[in-house]
Parts: structure tokens; sequence; C-alpha cells
């Protein structure tokens, strides 16, 4: 009887199927997928844009940046972006601060 106790526990510590092991895995390219959809592939999209944003500014453009000043362009170099954001008070900023497009207009409403 005694002989027959190690003989069971051996059996019952089986081998561990191929099936289990790649379950790990499959859980972490899942994790890895959701991450990308969820996380990256948005905040590439929004950093195309703003990219696409900068490199369409113009003189007379209305705009936010990041400081939260409104104004109007006045000058676009390449590093930099002048705008006026009172009745001669001219300000510069670096170009990628500038946050959002406004629609025409917006200043005389402000």
């Amino acid at each position: 009887m005694n002989a027959l106790i190690p003989l069971a526990r051996a059996a019952a510590a089986a081998p561990v199927s191929s099936g289990s092991q790649l379950a790990p895995l499959l859980v972490m390219g899942g994790f890895i997928v959701v991450f990308y959809f969820l996380l990256i592939r948005p905040q590439q999209k929004k950093a195309k844009e703003h990219q696409t944003l900068i490199s369409k500014l113009a003189p007379g453009d209305e705009v936010v940046t990041s400081g939260g000043l409104l104004g109007r362009i006045t000058e676009v170099g390449e590093h930099f972006v002048t705008l006026e954001v009172a009745e001669n008070v001219r300000v510069k900023v670096q170009r990628g601060q500038i946050n959002t497009l406004m629609p025409k207009g917006t200043l005389k409403g402000a």
C-alpha cells in the first residue's frame, strides 16, 4: 500500500499540455493589441493632425496657444509665429505651441 502512494503522486503530476503553456503568451499578445488600439494609435493620430495644423498656418489665421492665448497670426517663421493678441500687442510663440485653429471672426466676439 505504501508503494502505491508515490506512484499515485507521480501520476497526478502529469506533464503539462502545450495548450496551457501557450495561454500566457496569448494573454500578453491580447494586452498588446488592446494597448495599441486604445492608447498608441489614437495618440499617433492626434500627433499627425497637430503636425498638419502646424504646417498649414498662415497670416490672418486666428489661433489659440497651449497657454490659452487667443490671437491672429501676423507673421509665420520656420520655428516661431507672431501673434497679435490685442491692438498693437504682438507676441512670438513657437509653432508647436499652437493648439487650435479658430474660425475667422472669433477675435471680434472675444
